[in-house]
């Protein structure tokens, strides 16, 4: 297990990577989210956002919305949650939700998840890294910098073709991912705030009443 000194390359901004088949994974993405969630807002005084990029015309691409989806009704008390398989954020709307967003939650804590390509070797691996996304970078497409951090799932082989390589990613193995990613955050929020006085606290007083009954992970 991975314990408090382990994260501060993180917070020289460097990139860390999870396996996404260790049954750890969600946990130590969760510890290491929480030590950048107070790095970046000690008193967890800011809105959270998390913004989940993607598309659910393409498989490999599915992978933000997933988790927006999972997020949604499970996470809604502490994060403000965009993007899901309903109401997608992708290349064509990113410009004009983001700004939507900001203009929503000035000086949040904004949190962007997607899918990425990358090496045979990286496959399956997650991403955690301070500082913003650049969306569709392994694509060729010019899309905004989003986001304090951002989250990635390394879905598939990047290098070549890379549109059909999304469109041709096994389903499964994105919702893998998708699963410790989404556990992962909820997780994160868990452990930041066990550190904090209640009172400092902060939540989404319009979430439905039901989304406070979640008190924690059951890990397996």
């Amino acid at each position: 297990m991975a314990n408090k000194r382990d994260w501060q390359h993180l917070l020289a901004g460097e990139k860390h990577y999870f396996t996404g088949s260790d049954r750890r994974c969600a946990y130590e993405i969760g510890e290491a989210l929480a030590e950048l969630f107070l790095y970046l807002d000690p008193s967890l005084s800011r809105p959270r956002v998390i913004v989940c990029i993607g598309t659910d015309r393409s498989t490999g691409d599915c992978l933000g919305p997933l988790v927006g989806t999972q997020l949604k009704p499970l996470a809604s008390a502490y994060y403000h949650i965009y993007g899901t398989l309903d109401d997608p954020i992708h290349a064509t709307n990113l410009v004009e939700r983001k700004k939507a967003i900001e203009e929503a939650h000035p000086d949040a804590l904004v949190i962007a998840v997607d899918a990425s390509l990358g090496r045979v070797d990286q496959v399956g691996q997650v991403t955690l890294s301070l500082g913003g996304l650049r969306p569709g970078a392994g694509v060729k497409k010019d899309l905004p910098v989003i986001g304090d951090l951002h989250v990635t799932g390394i879905v598939n082989v990047g290098g070549f073709m890379e549109f059909m390589v999304l469109q041709n990613t096994r389903l499964s193995a994105v919702v893998r991912l998708a699963d410790q990613i989404s556990r992962g955050i909820l997780f994160g929020y868990y452990q930041a705030a066990r550190r904090q006085p209640v009172t400092s606290l902060t939540y989404n007083a319009s979430a439905p009443a039901a989304d406070y009954l979640w008190l924690g992970p059951n890990w397996p």
